[in-house]
């Protein structure tokens, strides 16, 4: 059973991740195009020659956008395929569909949307290169925290939902979560390194479209990964029935 669901899971999440890609391409890109071009005024103003393309631009903003986002899909959905063996039946009375949606919401905010606003995506032209460790660095903390501060909220709820219920030991986990990493967001040091001449437009645009098309994704894999699965249930107890049937 997991096999299956782990093989249906990586194929969900190339569809998730064909959906996201043409997200990213009509919405993203144009951004991306905008940010380098203003790279490459800062680089004619103080008279410097731009860095030679490894690859160039049309193959970056098309195949290379494709495979980049196909492959992370397909690599997300079996991860998220094996999360789901593990939670269907323990997540209330939700069935394969509700658990997958349940699932992709709980992942998106907690590896997604919330490391996000404290430090969101930039395009090409912002950032000092010296201090890319360093915020990358800080990037993957923050996920780091929120994956555990969500794993400590969903271990609470379980606990409290014997003596409050199901919807108020939900509320009070949910509640803790977004208490733990606020505290968070305030102790960790923020990164502000955007040009003051950038265009407010353009950052805003790109971060959300780079903020939208994770919620694609996501939204894709949840959303087609619970009938999938359902339907792989359905099969399995079926088959159970008929193999008791002839033992009998």
């Amino acid at each position: 059973m997991v096999r299956a669901l782990l093989v249906r899971g990586m194929l969900v999440g190339v569809l998730a991740g064909l959906v996201a890609s043409a997200f990213a391409w009509l919405l993203g890109e144009p951004q991306i195009d905008l940010a380098i071009a203003f790279e490459q005024h800062l680089h004619q103003m103080a008279g410097e020659t731009p860095e030679p393309e490894l690859v160039s631009r049309t193959i970056q903003s098309t195949a290379g956008l494709l495979t980049g986002i196909v492959v992370y899909g397909c690599a997300l959905g079996g991860i998220f395929a094996l999360v789901f063996a593990y939670a269907q039946g323990r997540i209330g009375r939700l069935g394969p569909r509700g658990t997958a949606a349940v699932l992709a919401a709980c992942g998106f905010i907690a590896l997604i949307l919330v490391p996000q606003i404290k430090y969101p995506a930039n395009p090409p032209a912002i950032g000092d290169p010296a201090t890319i460790g360093a915020r990358t660095a800080l990037y993957f903390t923050m996920i780091a925290l929120s994956v555990i501060a969500a794993a400590a909220a969903v271990s609470t709820g379980r606990q409290l939902s014997r003596h409050l219920g199901a919807w108020n030991s939900a509320l009070v986990a949910g509640a803790a979560y977004f208490a733990v990493v606020i505290g968070v967001m305030l102790i960790l040091p923020g990164v502000n390194e955007v040009p003051p001449d950038f265009s407010a437009t353009t950052l805003w645009s790109f971060r959300l479209a780079s903020l939208g098309g994770e919620a694609v994704l996501w939204a894709t894999l949840g959303l087609a990964f619970g009938p999938i699965a359902e339907r792989q249930f359905s099969a399995g107890t079926h088959l159970n029935n008929r193999i008791v049937r002839s033992e009998r």
